[in-house]
């Protein structure tokens, strides 16, 4: 299993409030949620009308389709007509099965998840 992530840094030059970049970040979220299945978010500082951060996540069996959605909601976000694209970072990451082999993860709890996909309590 793996987990992308890539976080958009966006300047937002036509926001008067912060309401104009709601607006914005809605738009985007809303749009690479239904075309890709991914989730998005709006990450970091949020005083400032014309800066938004967005962080999109995607789990996948593959990690080159993780990187092939990135891109192309990377795409998206470099063509919106309200916004310029001015950061960007991008990280794959590997879970193993089920999240097994992470430190702090599923193991460290004593949980372990039956092929079934149930879970037993397990010290």
């Amino acid at each position: 299993m793996f987990v992308g992530v890539l976080r958009l840094g966006f300047s937002i030059v036509g926001a008067q409030s912060l309401k104009d970049r709601r607006r914005v970040v809605r738009s985007f979220k809303e749009r690479v949620q239904n075309r890709f299945r991914v989730s998005a978010a709006e990450v970091g500082a949020l005083e400032d009308p014309r800066r938004a951060w967005v962080a999109v996540a995607v789990v996948a069996n593959e990690a080159a389709h993780c990187h092939t959605v990135l891109e192309d909601i990377a795409a998206v976000a470099s063509n919106l007509p309200d916004a310029l694209l001015t950061d960007r970072a991008t990280e794959v990451v590997s879970f193993g099965f089920g999240g097994s082999g992470i430190q702090g993860g599923i193991e460290q709890a004593g949980l372990r998840l039956s092929q079934e996909g149930n879970e037993d309590d397990e010290p």
